[in-house]
């Protein structure tokens, strides 16, 4: 019997291996921006939290998986310019965290869910702008067309998944909030800032997967 070749560092296979092997999150374990400004008087106005959730679209390039990322209208009065994962606030008519990620996904940039396959979700993550974010995990097969909603996203671009998941890549930060300090991660790539929720989200899903 011959042996079993271990996929590809950073392909789908092997992202795929990791998400099935990830460990469960246990009872009371938290993530979000509060691992990073453990007791900053901030996090003390964000409740009740609002529901969310994102889709994480890792795209099944045969010479390496990318993740596909998102950089919000500069017109939108909140986070705008910023770079972000498609997705947005779990309406009541959504079935789930899955359905809202896929139909804001294809609100904001036209990714239709026949080339998407949810495959799992990471740990809730609570950002201290006050939302419970549901990060779902996609792979995405390649093929497809966007179509942006210039209302919402002014670009889209991908990020290779090796990029993300390398902890050289991924800076400390921060920023004055009210004269306090605020830190975050920032990851920079091809001219985009990846930082803030975002960042934090790559920096859990590398603790969780790849750490």
């Amino acid at each position: 019997m011959m042996d079993q070749v271990a996929p590809l560092p950073f392909s789908i296979a092997d992202f795929r291996a990791r998400v099935a092997a990830q460990a469960e999150a246990q009872p009371g374990d938290e993530f979000g921006d509060h691992r990073f400004n453990p007791g900053h008087p901030r996090l003390k106005h964000i409740k009740p939290l609002r529901d969310a959730a994102v889709l994480i679209p890792v795209i099944d390039h045969a010479d390496g998986a990318t993740v596909l990322l998102t950089k919000r209208a500069e017109k939108l009065r909140s986070h705008s310019g910023q770079v972000a994962f498609p997705g947005g606030t779990i309406d009541p008519t959504d079935p789930g965290p899955e359905a809202a990620a896929l139909r804001e996904t294809f609100e904001e940039i036209g990714l239709d869910r026949d080339h998407i396959e949810i495959i799992g979700r990471m740990p809730d993550y609570v950002s201290g702008s006050g939302y419970r974010i549901v990060p779902v995990l996609s792979v995405v097969r390649p093929g497809f067309s966007l179509t942006l909603n210039a209302d919402e996203v002014d670009a889209a671009f991908e990020v290779p998944l090796r990029f993300l998941m390398d902890p050289a890549n991924h800076a400390r930060d921060s920023r004055m909030w009210n004269d306090l300090e605020w830190f975050f991660y920032e990851m920079p790539y091809g001219g985009q800032r990846i930082w803030g929720v975002t960042a934090g989200i790559v920096r859990t899903l590398y603790e969780r997967l790849y750490a």
